[in-house]
């Protein structure tokens, strides 16, 4: 574990590859505002880079606060005159059943544009993140017609009943790493609330949003009942956060950013903010984890996937000092062998990260690791520079102190930070020293010392004896500032409703009569 190289699986491509999907794909970048594209009201626009090669891919409005006003304005229209929310529930399921159709329809076509807009894998976004969103709207969709109210328990003179209703009109804020999946989980719940939306997509990603939103409007959904505006997070983000006319705001992305929006709401009318926000995942292996090179290709995808730019990511790897050697080996061969290249070639496992101060701000986290007593043990340089693409190696750094910031902020990218321990104690002790609590995954073959250490990790998931195991039919969500609030599962449907208590006398023998409180 000496060799801090990492050999570059590049695959030699045509020299056209980007001109020809380019050529394949219609892209657009203005907003889409009461059922149809418009232009912005000053007219402005930003340069959408693709981090496959550093190129532009096209100009996207830069949209303000006039263009969230409009936005909003057509979403209040929309739900206050009911053509969404009052339709009956079958109705809103087809239409959602419907658009989830055509999201499915259009696969190839999100895909390529997802690649291209994030340089994520072309296979990653045809079999994960494509699906992933369909089965969300699906799902969700689904949901409407198998909610119930709820009657209350009370005495023969009186009937309480307690209902939800829809919020009114929701902000939504997504991120760049799975731009269409992350639109979806908010939409999916949103919509089958009876809500209208107006979204705002990261501006480093806009384009897979604008697309749904046309095809949900094909569906059948209400005009204005869907709306996207694309901008700068300073400027359309907070015009989102702070208007008086959005009910609630739900976002997804840094925490730093997600207290922004508490504050806009505080300084606004106090809407309702729900967040899921970092996370520093630890996987921690006991002394008597078994199978080793499982455990090691858990850890590798963990933080490898998506090229770590994931906000359960496995960045920590805390391990039991017995077992350090032979799992650290493991992992290496294997994290040697990914093939990093050109996000459009189909083999390519490990693409470009977001943009190039990303991938400087992620090497230069691995430097200063290195300053403060850290081992480099595979990668720690940028990858395909003359490609004029972001790409960093796949990264591994050993000895690390869990004080480092390395080991306690979100690195977003393919570095894996080794810290060892010493029994149980110490590593949930370590795992907890943090201000993050999305997730964490725990190997050991002990049910008493798993079960422990599920009840102390104060995270919103914990895995035993596997990794990043999912499902829309589980909340997700965080502990301390990972966030506020869940997303998937039937959970999610809290942050988009109002529960509302509904009394109602009945009389007997003609006569009402009044009940205590």
């Amino acid at each position: 574990m000496t060799d801090h190289t990492y050999t570059d699986h590049t695959y030699t491509e045509p020299a056209n590859t980007m001109d020809a999907a380019l050529a394949s794909i219609s892209l657009r970048g203005t907003p889409f505002i009461d059922g149809a594209r418009t232009s912005s009201e000053a007219g402005a626009t930003f340069a959408d880079h693709s981090p496959i090669d550093g190129r532009i891919l096209l100009e996207v409005s830069a949209c303000d606060a006039a263009d969230v006003d409009v936005a909003v304005r057509a979403a209040r229209r929309a739900f206050d005159d009911g053509r969404w929310r009052d339709q009956p529930p079958a109705a809103r399921k087809r239409v959602l059943l419907a658009w989830a159709d055509l999201l499915e329809a259009h696969a190839d076509e999100l895909a390529l544009t997802e690649s291209l807009d994030v340089g994520k894998p072309i296979t990653d976004a045809r079999t994960v993140d494509v699906p992933a969103a369909v089965r969300a709207v699906r799902w969700y969709a689904e949901a409407i017609d198998k909610v119930y109210g709820e009657t209350a328990p009370t005495g023969g003179d009186v009937l309480a009943t307690v209902t939800r209703e829809p919020i009114g009109v929701v902000g939504c804020v997504t991120p760049w790493n799975f731009p269409l999946y992350m639109a979806c989980l908010k939409l999916g719940p949103a919509l089958a609330a009876g809500c209208s939306v107006v979204l705002k997509p990261a501006e480093q990603s806009p384009l897979s949003a604008l697309r749904a939103a046309e095809l949900a409007v094909e569906a059948g959904l209400p005009a204005g009942v869907l709306n996207v505006v694309p901008g700068l997070g300073e400027t359309a983000g907070q015009a989102l956060g702070r208007h008086p006319g959005v009910d609630a705001l739900a976002f997804t992305g840094s925490t730093q950013v997600g207290k922004l929006f508490l504050r806009y709401s505080g300084e606004s009318n106090m809407k309702r903010v729900s967040l899921e926000c970092g996370g520093k995942t630890p996987h921690i292996v006991m002394a008597d984890a078994q199978d080793l090179q499982a455990i090691a290709r858990a850890v590798t995808w963990g933080i490898f996937f998506n090229a770590g730019q994931v906000c359960n990511a496995g960045s920590r790897l805390l391990v039991d000092r017995r077992v350090k050697h032979e799992l650290l080996e493991h992992i290496t061969a294997q994290a040697r062998a990914i093939r990093l290249g050109d996000p459009l070639d189909p083999a390519t496992e490990l693409g470009a990260v977001i943009d190039h101060d990303s991938r400087d701000g992620i090497l230069a986290r691995v430097r200063e690791a290195q300053d403060a007593g850290g081992r480099l043990v595979l990668g720690g340089g940028a990858a395909r520079v003359e490609t004029g693409g972001a790409y960093v190696e796949p990264t591994i750094v050993d000895q690390v102190g869990n004080g480092t910031r390395l080991a306690q902020e979100e690195v977003f990218g393919p570095v894996l930070a080794v810290i060892d321990f010493d029994g149980p104690e110490q590593a949930i002790e370590l795992a907890n020293a943090s201000t993050y609590g999305l997730a964490a995954a725990v190997w050991t073959q002990d049910i008493d010392v798993a079960l422990h250490a599920a009840r102390r990790l104060r995270s919103g998931t914990v895995w035993i004896n596997n990794f990043d195991d999912s499902d829309i039919t589980t909340p997700w969500g965080g502990f301390q500032q990972s966030g506020i609030g869940r997303d998937k599962s039937l959970h999610a449907l809290d942050k988009y409703t109002e529960l509302k208590t509904t009394w109602i006398s009945i009389r007997h023998n003609g006569q009402g009569r009044l009940r205590d409180r």
